[in-house]
Parts: C-alpha cells; sequence; structure tokens
C-alpha cells in the first residue's frame, strides 16, 4: 500500500472523542448520528463518508464566514466612499475658503494700500506686521536713504524718520484722542496727527493688546488754516477796537477840548470845567481799559486784596462824573478788613463800569449808592457742617432799571440797552468775576432803579496769598 503524504492516513481510525470535536454544525440530529454509528460498523467506506461529511460542515462553516467577512467588506468600502466624498467635498470647500479669504486678503490691503491716511499694525509682541505705503511717505520712509530699510519697531522708525511713534499708558487711556506731531524738514515744518487703538481678541490675553493700530494723517494745511485762522481773528480784533475805540473816544475828546478852552478863557468857573475835564478823561480811560480788558488774552495775577478799600477808591476816582450829571454818589464801606484772592486794578475796573453805567442811567437829581458788607453762607461739599465767608457788594441807583426782557441779556458782549453804548462794560465785569471766582447778579428794585450785586469768596488770613 502506498504512503500518504498527511502524517497520519486519512483513513485511520478516530476515537468518539474525535468524532464528537469534528462534529459539524449541520449535523446534530439524531437520524445524522445514528447515520454516522451505521457507518462506522461499515468499515472503511464508512469513515470516509464520516470525513467528507464533516469536511462539508467545516467548507459550510467557512463559505458561511467568508460571506459574512464580504458583507462586512462591503459595508466598509461603501462607508470609506462615503468618507472619501465628505473629505473631497470639505477639501473643496476649504479651498475654496482659502481662495476666498486671500481674495479678500488682497482687497484688505488693496484698499489699506490706497486709503489716504497711514496705517500701521503692531502685532503683540509690539513688532510691525504691517504698514502702508502713506505711513512711509508721511514718516518720510521712502526716500532714497532709506530705501532698503524695512523697520521692524516704533524704534527703528524713530531712528530712520526722527518721528516718535511710541505710546504710552496714558495715551491708551485716551485712545480716541488725537496728538500732533511736527516734523521739521529743510522745506518746513510738517504736522502729523496720530490715534493709537488697541485691539483684543481673545478677552483673557491680560492688559496686552492682540495688535496695536496706529493711524496717522497730514494735518498740515489743516494746522496752517488755524494759524491763518487766528492771525486773521487777531487782525479782526484789532480793527474792532480801532473802530468801538473811534466811536467811544470821539465824542469824549470834543468834550475835552471844549473843557480846555472853557478852563483857558473863564477863570471865574474854572475849578468847575476842570472837574467835568477830569470826568472827561476818566469816562475815556474806563472806555479804554474796557476794551484792553475784553479783547486781552493774558490771566490776571492775583494777590491779598483788601476788598472794601479797592472798592471805596474806585468810587471815590468816579467821582467827578457823578458831580457832572448832577447825580450824588454814596459810598457805604465795610469797618472789617477783609481781604479777596484779586487784581486791584480789575476790581477797580468793574466798580468804575457798574457805577458810571448807573450814572448814565440816573436823571438829574437822583442818587447811586455803593456799598460793601460780609456773609456767612453754608459750605458746600464738605462732610460736616460749616459756613464760608464771602464778600458782598451792591450797588443800586434811582434810575429807570433794567427791562424784564433784557435782563437776561445785559452781561452779552455787545448789548446795549439804549444803544448809544459799545456795549462791553458789564460783559467786561462778568468775564472779571469769572476770573475771581466769583459771580454777578442783576435785578430791578421794587420802587425805582437797578441792583447790581458782586460776590467775593474772602480769603482767610492763613490763605492769604503772599
Amino acid at each position: 500500500m502506498a504512503h500518504d503524504s498527511h502524517p497520519v492516513p486519512i483513513n485511520a481510525p478516530l476515537d468518539a472523542q474525535v468524532c464528537d470535536e469534528w462534529t459539524p454544525a449541520g449535523v446534530s440530529s439524531a437520524a445524522d448520528s445514528q447515520h454516522l454509528q451505521q457507518t462506522d460498523e461499515t468499515g472503511e467506506s464508512g469513515i470516509q463518508a464520516r470525513a467528507a461529511l464533516l469536511l462539508a460542515g467545516e467548507f459550510s462553516a467557512f463559505i458561511s464566514a467568508a460571506s459574512q467577512l464580504e458583507s462586512s467588506y462591503r459595508h466598509l468600502q461603501e462607508q470609506v466612499s462615503e468618507l472619501g466624498m465628505e473629505l473631497s467635498e470639505r477639501n473643496a470647500a476649504l479651498n475654496l475658503s482659502l481662495a476666498e479669504n486671500e481674495r479678500m486678503r488682497i482687497a484688505l490691503q488693496q484698499i489699506v494700500d490706497s486709503m489716504p491716511c497711514g496705517v500701521l499694525v503692531l502685532d503683540r509682541s509690539a513688532r510691525i506686521s504691517m504698514i502702508n505705503p502713506e505711513s512711509g511717505r508721511l514718516l518720510g520712509l521712502e526716500r532714497a536713504e532709506f530705501a532698503n530699510a524695512s523697520p521692524t519697531t516704533l524704534a527703528e522708525i524713530l531712528a530712520l524718520s526722527g518721528v516718535n511713534l511710541e505710546y504710552s499708558g496714558k495715551d491708551l487711556g485716551i485712545s480716541d484722542m488725537e496728538r500732533e506731531i511736527c516734523i521739521r524738514e529743510d522745506s518746513g515744518e510738517r504736522w502729523i496727527g496720530v490715534r493709537t487703538r488697541r485691539v483684543f481678541v481673545q478677552a483673557d490675553r491680560g492688559e496686552t493688546p492682540d495688535q496695536t493700530i496706529i493711524i496717522m494723517r497730514d494735518v498740515t494745511a489743516q494746522k496752517r488754516a488755524e494759524q491763518e485762522r487766528e492771525a486773521g481773528r487777531k487782525a479782526m480784533a484789532v480793527a474792532e477796537i480801532s473802530t468801538i475805540l473811534a466811536h467811544e473816544i470821539r465824542n469824549p475828546l470834543a468834550s475835552l477840548e471844549l473843557f480846555a478852552e472853557l478852563i483857558e478863557n473863564d477863570a471865574d468857573h474854572r475849578s468847575q470845567w476842570t472837574s467835568n475835564l477830569r470826568a472827561g478823561i476818566r469816562s475815556l480811560s474806563g472806555t479804554v481799559n474796557n476794551v484792553l480788558s475784553f479783547h486781552g488774552s493774558g490771566t490776571l495775577k492775583l494777590a491779598s486784596v483788601p476788598i472794601s478799600t479797592a472798592i471805596g477808591t474806585a468810587v471815590h476816582f468816579i467821582q467827578p462824573l457823578a458831580d457832572q450829571a448832577e447825580v450824588e454818589l454814596i459810598w457805604s464801606g465795610c469797618h472789617e478788613s477783609l481781604l479777596v484772592a484779586g487784581n486791584e486794578s480789575a476790581i477797580q475796573q468793574v466798580v468804575l463800569n457798574l457805577v458810571s453805567n448807573a450814572i448814565r442811567h440816573t436823571p438829574p437829581g437822583g442818587s447811586v449808592t455803593a456799598s460793601v458788607r460780609c456773609e456767612q453762607i453754608a459750605a458746600e461739599g464738605k462732610k460736616q457742617a460749616g459756613f464760608n465767608r464771602i464778600v458782598i457788594a451792591d450797588f443800586s441807583d434811582t434810575g429807570c432799571g433794567v427791562r424784564e426782557d433784557q435782563i437776561e441779556h445785559v452781561f452779552e458782549p455787545g448789548f446795549s440797552g439804549s444803544g448809544d453804548t459799545s456795549g462791553l462794560g458789564l460783559a467786561v465785569c462778568e468775564r472779571i468775576m469769572r476770573q475771581h471766582k466769583g459771580r454777578i447778579s442783576v435785578s430791578n428794585l421794587e420802587n425805582s432803579g437797578a441792583l447790581f450785586t458782586l460776590c467775593f469768596p474772602v480769603l482767610e488770613t492763613e490763605m492769604a496769598i503772599a
């Protein structure tokens, strides 16, 4: 008998355990078991039949497993195909998005490059991430000596152009405020307006901005226009002063000339004409002082002023005007020595304006009264109750008073109730009182006449100005 290639002959007898282990899933019924027993009894032919039956069962299980694997493979292929399509769609959308972003970036870059103002962007580490051509022009970086320079920080821009764009914490606190930088060149001065804006992409990144945008614009023409307007304003002020002085001085000068002639020719009434001459001169002095005070731009130099003495001196100075108008001038001073932080000449100018205005509106035989008193008022802005002392100076007359519809306009520059004055006197009074941190008010008396009231804060001795 020829040798088989298998180590164990295929027709070798199988014991019951092996038969049990190799029983296919398809051979499970009692009939099949009986058939196997019968086949086993038939000898070698039965063994071969039984082996064939086992092999068929294993092959059937293999086919079933292969079918399941094939089904799983097809399902996996379908999923891979779907994923591939989805990935392709997403890649296409991403490419479109990237292309759109690039298109938008180019468009925005073109817009920024064509803007008439300079735009300079700093990143989080304060390095320049973008600078448009207008920035280079404003900073002078397009010149030949800077052609090969590419500044990356504000310090380098300062070194190249001499323009300091560094921003401080104070600047950032008022980023909406524009600061002006003057650039001096051989051709003249150029002015650049600079604004700084901070951009925070993430709120939890601390105080350091993700980007800092510096916006620059050329304000040279604007500055020159402002200078020209200021020069024009000064020229107009000079012309206005000249017109007012010519109008206000013309008539008094004629009267002064007449009084001078009367003094020379009328020796019997010389004292009377001399008094009128002094009144005219002091009236002219008040007019000139009003014009200079209103159009002047300087600030008053304040010192400790004995207010009652200063007002009394001014009242006596204007006495000749009252005598000329046949108006009684009454002065009631304060015996207490009260000091205010003020300018004596300016205070006397206020008194001169108020008294001369009262004399002008009081008919002959009437009277003008000036008085000073001290009062206490409740202190403001203090946690504990207290009082502050104020000086009150009243100027009243027995004239016709102020029309009710004109009371709120009397302190406006150029307003004149009678129309025969320049309208600067009361406006100068209101301005001087504001400079003294005081106030002026007007009201009508019950019977007749007007009442002007000045209020000055008292300067205590320990607070007196040296």
